[in-house]
């Protein structure tokens, strides 16, 4: 039988009859990888069948692509992803079949009947919010969520089109200098890292199809998919139109940083807060009208085909006039406002820096306790005022650091918290609704002293006794953390958060030139507002400690994004010491004490680099996917892993020295979406895990753990 004519141009045009037993009736679109058509098995069940273009059969990488797709695909099936019913990745033209999902695309769907309204949109928010966690569950990373790789179907959205997802547990790496995604919703780290990209990428692109089901148009908009690259990377999201109920988490899936947004579950559990609970009616609204009739509705499909750097929607703001280096054909934007969120504590170490040890009392024993055994989430926990402070899923509590014993707890709106919380003036702080509320509470009773509502969402830091606010605009207000009054406020353009560090009376706040080969720190008053100092360094620097009246910095490759030296600079001296890493490392953190910075990196590297020597004194490999900021006492060094187990490593050699047993939640394939920081303090560490347990042991003795 004569083949079947379809849509498109020379060989493509040409359609096949069958793939494997599946005949095909028409052509529903092309892509990238290939041509989806719609199909009917032998009962006459319809399906949606991809076949990769005939050119692209011939090359391996791109079967290698496809197998992939094929997998991953297979490996999410579910309720809210289109079900895998056959695929022949092997096949002279590779195949896979779905089943076919009635229903238009987010994308038509904006295009014809306009923005979705704030309880439509909230469905659509919960079902892709499910859907991300069923797919990183098994292991894999969409990477390319956008409108047109959603469809709305009657039972809720589906999320379709694997063809650039990568399993974790693959080989498979994208040709060196080539960009694969779609601008408008890729995460930042996909356009300095576009080899490495974790679950984490999928919730920054959820953040921006909500803004263009919300508004027509994405948070980060232009003509120019490079100009866009760059918005993502440094600019802040245009919310305008969102819905307030929604904008706060809105906000936090569009986080630059991938530790700072939050996981399928948790935005699940949010959205609880935002209705009481879900609404049960057709997803799809009916059509709008006009004076010329209702639009004919979409004929649904199986996926779109993932572009390489595909530019998007068209956008609503105009003016952008900065620039946007290209490497290799392909962009290569990095971070130029770096800004550390570290936060300070009144007289104590903060969950990124230590303190040292001292003499543990004879009567400590080690000890483990849930004081929220209903709540999610990982406990973040930090020292002051005595206690153990913690957040977690709606609550603030205290806890005894001899044996755990819960002192008081604070219930507040936010069922995520931002962060562990913070003595300042004398006070416990939290900060809630992202960034929109800040208390102050008694650190005896947890009785509310103070509270600050703002008309808008910004970064939040301490520093000494002042609560540093940023706003999107650049405007800095200095509060007092004991009376929550405003000390100051000015204009601080680029400045997008502050670093500060115990024992330091300075903030300080780190921007990179467009080019990344040099950083302007400002070392500011946090009691004034006033600039201290300013320095001009090379290299593109973020700040993680402060000793002995100089600044540690990990200075990252502009082009990679990966850390590959430590540097200290001293203000006094003007004095600069660099020391290089043998090998760049991915997502390096790293901890100080004395003159010796311990990095860890993605995939588990440790290794210690003492700037007085200049060189590094060891590293150790220690098989934890990725890790929490190390901390260290000078004999030993302190870090958690997923699983929620503490590990320490011996100072001076980098041998494993012991490890507590895992905590794992109940759901064992959640994704956690930070590692909180061990609390180092008087001889015990504290630490948290993800089945909510809060545990201190003895920072001597890590072979009896």
């Amino acid at each position: 039988m004569a083949p079947q004519q379809g849509t498109g141009a020379g060989a493509e045009a040409e359609r096949p009859e069958y793939a494997g037993h599946y005949r095909l009736e028409s052509t529903l679109g092309s892509g990238g990888m290939g041509v989806v058509h719609i199909a009917r098995s032998a009962s006459g069940m319809k399906l949606a069948v991809k076949i990769v273009h005939a050119e692209f059969a011939r090359d391996p990488e791109f079967r290698g692509r496809f197998r992939q797709e094929v997998a991953a695909a297979r490996r999410v099936s579910g309720a809210f992803t289109a079900s895998v019913v056959d695929a022949d990745p092997e096949a002279e033209r590779p195949w896979m079949a779905t089943l076919f999902i009635p229903g238009p695309t987010l994308s038509d769907h904006v295009k014809q009947n306009g923005p979705m309204p704030s309880s439509q949109l909230r469905r659509l928010m919960a079902g892709l919010a499910e859907a991300l966690r069923d797919i990183h569950r098994v292991g894999v990373v969409h990477r390319d969520l956008k409108p047109s790789n959603v469809l709305l179907a009657e039972d809720g959205p589906k999320v379709i089109d694997f063809g650039i997802s990568r399993p974790k547990d693959s080989e498979l790496r994208t040709e060196t200098g080539k960009l694969i995604g779609t601008p408008p919703f890729m995460a930042p780290e996909q356009f300095r890292r576009p080899r490495e990209v974790g679950p984490a990428a999928d919730i920054f692109a959820l953040g921006s199809v909500l803004v263009h089901a919300a508004t027509g148009r994405g948070p980060f908009d232009s003509d120019s998919p490079y100009v866009v690259a760059y918005q993502v990377v440094h600019d802040e999201p245009d919310l305008t139109g969102v819905p307030e109920n929604l904008a706060p988490l809105i906000a936090r899936c569009l986080a630059k940083e991938p530790e700072d947004r939050p996981t399928p579950d948790e935005l699940m559990r949010e959205l609880r807060s935002v209705a009481a609970s879900y609404d049960t009616q057709a997803f799809i609204p009916a059509q709008r009208t006009s004076a010329e009739g209702p639009p004919e509705p979409p004929e649904s499909s199986e996926p779109s085909e993932a572009s390489e750097a595909e530019p998007g929607p068209k956008p609503a703001r105009k003016g952008v006039r900065r620039r946007v280096a290209l490497v290799g054909g392909a962009v290569a934007v990095l971070a130029c406002g770096v800004l550390a969120s570290v936060q300070l504590i009144d007289g104590g170490p903060t969950p990124r820096e230590d303190t040292a040890a001292h003499s543990a009392p004879a009567a400590f024993g080690a000890w483990d306790v849930k004081p929220a055994p209903r709540a999610d989430g990982v406990p973040q926990c930090a020292h002051g005022a005595g206690r153990v402070l913690c957040a977690q899923a709606g609550l603030v509590y205290a806890l005894a650091p001899s044996d755990g014993t819960v002192l008081w707890q604070h219930s507040v709106s936010e069922e995520i918290p931002g962060g562990p919380p913070v003595v300042s003036g004398g006070l416990v702080q939290t900060s809630t609704d992202g960034g929109r509320r800040l208390e102050g509470l008694d650190p005896a009773t947890g009785k509310q002293v103070w509270e600050r509502r703002l008309s808008g969402s910004g970064s939040v830091r301490y520093g000494g006794g002042t609560v540093l606010l940023t706003g999107a605009d650049g405007t800095v207000t200095g509060v007092d953390g004991a009376s929550g009054e405003t000390r100051w406020e000015r204009r601080m353009p680029g400045v997008g958060a502050f670093a500060s560090f115990a024992g330091d009376p300075l903030a300080y706040a780190t921007r990179a030139s467009d080019d990344g080969s040099s950083t302007r720190v400002t070392a500011v008053d946090p009691g004034t507002g006033d600039v201290r100092w300013e320095a001009r360094l090379e290299g593109m620097l973020r700040p993680v400690a402060a000793r002995d009246g100089s600044l540690v910095f990990l200075s990252a490759d502009w082009a990679t994004g990966n850390t590959d030296a430590v540097v200290r600079y001293t203000p006094a001296s003007k004095e600069t010491t660099r020391v290089a890493l043998p090998v760049p490392r991915q997502d390096a953190i790293a901890g100080v004490r004395g003159d010796v910075v311990y990095v860890l990196a993605t995939g588990g590297s440790l290794e210690a680099v003492d700037l007085d020597a200049r060189k590094r004194l060891w590293h150790l490999e220690t098989s934890v996917s990725r890790g929490s900021a190390p901390v260290s006492d000078g004999e030993r060094v302190y870090f958690t892993a997923p699983d929620g187990r503490l590990l320490a490593v011996d100072g001076g050699s980098g041998r494993l020295l012991g490890q507590t047993p895992p905590r794992l939640a109940a759901d064992t394939d959640r994704v956690v979406a930070t590692l909180p920081t061990p609390v180092l303090v008087d001889g015990h560490v504290y630490a948290t895990a993800p089945d909510g347990t809060v545990f201190g042991v003895d920072a001597r003795d890590p072979a009896q753990w």
